[in-house]
Formats: structure tokens, C-alpha cells, sequence
């Protein structure tokens, strides 16, 4: 498909998605989050890390010291995921820059250990200041 096949609602090479409601829409087509986006001061939250599943890999891989790494086997059972839904996000993860992935031996047990890297630590500290002040301007508060 090329640049001029692009329908409303497609995501763009770089991951975005298009003006979905096509050209000559109005605020009245646009759901709420296109209403309520940086324009009016509400944060963007990164949608790789924020999937629940991301969410919880990412934060545990957080608690580590730089450079550090933890085992696939030790995060499945932590996080209580099965291998291949571990496995999918961890791809997500590591196409984002967000997680290093390094498949070794120890002996001849194949073992894969799992890391954040800063792209990954600063994403995860820019979402979390996001989700911070997204909360601070919901209301409630006197």
C-alpha cells in the first residue's frame, strides 16, 4: 500500500495511526481521547508500555540495578505468565528499545535472560510521570 492508499484508522510506518475520522471531521466525530490529548495539558502515555502485561514486565525489570538482568523462567513465574505470552511482549519490548534479550548456555541448558535499557528506563520514568499527572489533574482533589 502505498503513502496515498492510507485510509482513516491505519497505522503509519512509525507506528501512529492516522487521522482516523478522514478528512473535514469535526470535534464531534472524535472520541474522547482525541478531545482530551496534549493540547489541553493531559499526558500521552506510551502505548507499548502501557498494555498490563508491559506494564508489569517493565516495572519489575525497573527494580533492577542498571545493567542487571533477570531469567525468563525467574520473570514467567514471577509475573505468572505463560512462556509464549512473556515471549510476545518481550518482542514488543525489545522492537521499542525497551528490553535487551540475551539468549546464552549454562553448560548445555539454554537459559534467556532479560534486561532494561535506558532507552527503556527513561520511557518507563517518562510514563510513569505521565500516568502521575494525568492523575493529579482527574479531579477530586480540593
Amino acid at each position: 500500500m502505498s503513502d496515498d492508499d492510507t485510509q482513516p484508522g491505519d497505522t503509519q510506518p512509525d507506528g501512529t495511526a492516522s487521522d482516523r475520522h478522514g478528512p473535514g471531521s469535526t470535534a464531534a466525530d472524535r472520541d474522547v481521547s482525541d478531545r482530551h490529548g496534549p493540547e489541553l495539558g493531559v499526558p500521552e502515555l506510551d502505548p507499548v508500555i502501557h498494555a498490563q502485561a508491559r506494564l508489569r514486565v517493565v516495572a519489575t525489570l525497573n527494580v533492577l540495578p542498571d545493567g542487571d538482568e533477570m531469567a525468563f523462567n525467574s520473570m514467567k513465574q514471577l509475573l505468572g505468565m505463560t512462556a509464549g505470552n512473556l515471549s510476545v511482549h518481550l518482542t514488543k519490548l525489545e522492537d521499542a528499545g525497551y528490553v535487551r534479550i540475551n539468549k546464552t548456555h549454562r553448560g548445555r541448558t539454554p537459559v534467556t535472560f532479560v534486561a532494561l535499557t535506558k532507552r527503556g528506563r527513561l520511557a518507563f520514568e517518562e510514563y510513569t510521570k505521565a500516568v502521575r499527572a494525568l492523575l493529579d489533574n482527574a479531579g477530586g482533589r480540593p
